[in-house]
């Protein structure tokens, strides 16, 4: 069960109305790592918790969210009142209502046109938001790893969103929500190693003779060696020969069939099979003139 409170969880003060900049504010509404894809991630993983402390966890995290998302809403809001009763008294002449928004940078038609100001659950580009954002698997420690980059994705796009800003309030509170983020990412990766082991992820250990090699796929100039391929932590396959079939076998697939099935597919390819000597005129041919 939820209940509002209608008091922010940070103070919200915008010194000007800016529509453009509403609109870029989007990207944390209604965007990939926007606050109501955050909060669906966590309340969805929390309903399917088994452990009890990061199913209460996970909770918090989530409702948390959805008060990050009732800011960011509503300084959206905000930096769209202005204009929002211009377009809706129409106050201004056509041309400089549309120049409005679309001056240069500014495509807040998004904000402004089609949903008369408010926050719509987009993302900057307009684009819907979309349960295709949430990657959870129901894996605890799949989960969690995903939650710490997720987490790690959004405070980068309020550093990005506070060196767009001028508005001295609006950089406050997005101070305070890429903060947080911060310590939600602390929260997870405490939880992700309070679970031993935690790594492979799953209960199936993994072919041993596989999990600490290293494929060398890509040679040539810049070619690095790092902690990622270093002698110490893998076996190093740079032969391109040894990079194929590394199980020892001929590298080939093959497949079972009945001797029904093998007629079958006999008389299927040779019915579809290619005349290699053929040199059949097609339509391109036809139509093309000539230079």
């Amino acid at each position: 069960m939820f209940a509002h409170n209608k008091k922010l969880q940070y103070s919200v003060h915008v010194e000007e109305c800016n529509p453009g900049l509403a609109n870029l504010m989007l990207e944390q509404f209604g965007g990939p790592q926007g606050e109501l894809a955050a909060a669906m991630r966590y309340f969805t993983q929390a309903l399917a918790e088994e452990d009890h402390g990061r199913k209460d966890m996970l909770l918090d995290i989530a409702t948390e969210e959805l008060s990050h998302l009732e800011v960011i809403g509503s300084i959206v809001a905000m930096l769209n009142r202005g204009a929002k009763g211009e377009l809706a008294e129409a106050v201004a002449a056509e041309a400089d209502l549309y120049r409005s928004m679309q001056g240069a940078g500014n495509d807040s038609h998004v904000t402004q046109l089609l949903y008369g100001g408010g926050p719509a659950l987009t993302n900057s580009g307009g684009m819907l938001w979309t349960a295709g954002y949430i990657d959870s698997i129901g894996d605890p420690s799949c989960d969690l790893r995903s939650n710490i980059a997720a987490e790690a994705r959004a405070k980068i796009v309020y550093e990005r969103l506070i060196n767009v800003t001028a508005d001295p309030g609006v950089k406050d509170a997005l101070g305070f929500l890429m903060t947080r983020e911060i310590s939600h990412q602390q929260s997870f990766e405490k939880a992700l190693y309070a679970i031993e082991p935690n790594f492979p992820p799953g209960k199936l250990p993994g072919k041993q003779e596989f999990a600490n090699v290293y494929v060398n796929t890509s040679q040539g100039e810049g070619d690095m060696r790092g902690p990622w391929n270093s002698d110490d932590n893998f076996r190093n396959v740079d032969d391109r020969a040894s990079q194929l079939a590394m199980d020892g076998g001929d590298g080939k697939p093959s497949v079972n069939l009945s001797k029904q099935q093998q007629e079958c597919l006999s008389a299927f390819a040779g019915r579809t099979a290619s005349e290699t000597d053929s040199n059949p005129t097609t339509g391109a041919e036809l139509g093309k003139q000539d230079y």
